[in-house]
């Protein structure tokens, strides 16, 4: 006797028919407008900022024998050189002030000034992965190469301090100036990252041109010779170039010399700013693009 078994009922069918998840998209532009530069969003991703500026410094110096130590020996080096050629041989005045000394505290800004638009000026580019998978202010890219020098900086900054006790230089009250001619250095390197960046970004040979630009800087800078060797008749021409500033502030602050040439430092000061604020607004406009051109 054989039993015929009835189908299982389609349950399928009995159930109410599924509604569809509703379907979100996330669409992220920049701001329109001249001026719409989201800064704030760079505040709100600073930690990402600290990690690219520790990466940096830890690649720098990975599997080297004595470490940050390079970050000493390279412009002692470098003053020894410079003092033996132009202090010695040339003999260049330094302001009354001992040839080493008068040199170091010129290469000190200056060794931060050119690291940083060295690094910044190729940022993107070889970060180009970074920038093409996730979303980030990409301002902080040449932000991140122009601060992981100040580490270098930071490391230099104790030989003068050892020179100074040396010379027996005697503490200044003008010494309490020195962060502001820092930040003048880190606003110009700044403002030279954010029109290099993008620049680059976009043809290449920005960035084989850089090294030039920096080499062709040092002698238009006054970092093996005073500023007091230029004619006055020239000295606002020769001040266009912001490092001018920084350096003749950072010899005031430290040597203590008479009077430096505020004219120059004030003329300096807005070149920097100047050309930050316009670079900023140049790289906002040049973002558009990145994913396009790298």
């Amino acid at each position: 006797m054989t039993t015929k078994m009835s189908p299982a009922p389609a349950f399928t069918e009995l159930l109410p028919p599924a509604t569809a998840a509703p379907e979100f998209f996330l669409r992220i532009e920049p701001k329109k407008g001249l001026f719409g530069l989201d800064l704030r969003d760079v505040w709100a991703f600073r930690e990402l900022l600290y990690f690219l500026v520790w990466r940096d410094v830890s690649v720098r110096y990975k599997q080297t024998i004595i470490g940050l130590a390079w970050a000493i020996l390279q412009p002692v080096l470098t003053m020894l050189i410079f003092t033996t050629v132009f202090g010695h041989f040339a003999a260049i005045p330094s302001d009354g002030a001992p040839y080493s000394i008068f040199i170091f505290t010129a290469l000190l800004p200056w060794n931060c000034f050119s690291q940083a638009i060295s690094r910044s000026g190729v940022s993107l580019v070889n970060d180009s992965n970074l920038v093409k998978k996730v979303y980030f202010p990409r301002l902080i890219i040449p932000i991140a190469g122009v601060a992981s020098p100040l580490v270098d900086f930071l490391f230099s900054s104790l030989v003068l301090v050892g020179m100074m006790a040396w010379f027996r230089m005697p503490l200044r009250s003008s010494m309490l100036t020195l962060p502001l001619f820092l930040l003048l250095g880190i606003t110009a390197s700044l403002a030279a990252g954010v029109w290099l960046a993008p620049l680059n970004a976009k043809y290449r040979d920005v960035g084989h041109a850089i090294p030039f630009l920096t080499q062709f800087l040092m002698f238009a800078s006054p970092v093996t010779y005073p500023l007091s060797i230029i004619p006055q008749k020239w000295r606002l021409i020769y001040g266009l170039n912001p490092l001018v500033g920084v350096i003749e502030g950072f010899r005031w602050s430290l040597l203590g010399k008479a009077s430096p040439d505020f004219g120059v430092i004030a003329l300096s000061v807005v070149i920097a700013f100047g050309a930050l604020m316009s670079g900023i607004v140049f790289f906002k406009r040049m973002e558009r693009s990145f994913s396009d051109v790298l």
